[in-house]
């Protein structure tokens, strides 16, 4: 039996086993690694905090992901197919390390967030604001 979610130690292997394998993904690895060139030693914290702070609600992300998703997709088209890839991978990491409670709320969080984020860039009304 796997278990579930229960500190940032959890955390850091979720987010390290999940961005190795956004980065040899076809669809939305090369966003990644050659359009946004991301560096991942800065990076990969920032993910820690944020999810860290999304399952636990601690206070410990300080960013904006809603614009920096706006300025990646000035770059790179983020449509459906590229929200859906993201999910799949994500939910797919969960469950080959985790299973229970926390598990099943970090996806559901992933889920709201990538699905707000897909509705933001894509709706007329944004595509009209960030001209």
């Amino acid at each position: 039996m796997k278990k579930d979610i229960i500190d940032r130690n959890d955390i850091v292997l979720l987010v390290d086993s999940f961005y190795q394998k956004v980065q040899q993904n076809e669809r939305i690895g090369p966003i990644f690694t050659q359009v946004m060139q991301v560096d991942w030693a800065h990076h990969l914290p920032k993910m820690y905090d944020f999810w860290e702070s999304i399952l636990f609600g601690k206070a410990i992300y300080k960013g904006n992901p809603m614009l920096t998703h706006f300025d990646i997709n000035k770059k790179a088209s983020l449509k459906n197919e590229e929200f859906d890839t993201w999910k799949n991978i994500f939910f797919n990491t969960v469950d080959e390390l985790f299973e229970g409670e926390n598990a099943t709320v970090i996806k559901q969080k992933a889920q709201s967030i990538a699905d707000l984020m897909h509705f933001k860039l894509n709706s007329p009304k944004s595509k009209i604001n960030i001209v």
